[in-house]
């Protein structure tokens, strides 16, 4: 005699109980996929600083790549006319904007034998706060780097 069996109950077989429920389908639920997006959600908000504060870093390069030629071009032009120059446009292969165009170059005299050539931050760099304006002062040829070692990713 074959007994009817509700959902969810078991029949007894020979080798122990059969569970007679459908099986299950495979896949995800739409709490578990949202779940998983909760997670991602999460996990790019803390990884997305700390990306963008390296990639400000890593564009310090071209402030530091401008100043030096700025301090190579003064330098030469120095040997040339005894005196380093008094503005941008008198020294050759520099120019008011660095190679990316992340900065403005800018230098000021500072005396006979000294000058001061800033790196200023502009666009998106100028949220790197720490370095927004990088200088180079050099005097009788010796230079000083600022603000400090780490804007020049030393």
């Amino acid at each position: 005699m074959r007994q009817h069996l509700r959902a969810g109950e078991c029949q007894r077989t020979p080798s122990g109980l059969q569970d007679m429920r459908p099986a299950r389908t495979a896949g995800f639920t739409l709490v578990e996929c949202g779940v998983a997006c909760a997670v991602v959600a999460v996990l790019a908000s803390l990884a997305l600083p700390a990306l963008q504060g390296r990639q400000l870093r890593a564009a310090r390069f071209d402030a530091v790549a401008a100043l030096t030629r700025v301090q190579a071009a003064q330098e030469q032009h120095r040997s040339h006319h005894g005196l380093y120059a008094t503005e941008l446009g008198a020294l050759r292969g520099v120019a008011p904007r660095s190679d990316q165009g992340r900065y403005t170059v800018a230098i000021e005299p500072l005396g006979a034998e000294a000058y001061r050539a800033t790196a200023t931050a502009t666009g998106a760099q100028a949220q790197d706060h720490d370095c927004a304006v990088i200088a180079l002062e050099v005097r009788s040829g010796f230079p000083t780097h600022g603000p400090s070692a780490a804007c020049w990713n030393r």
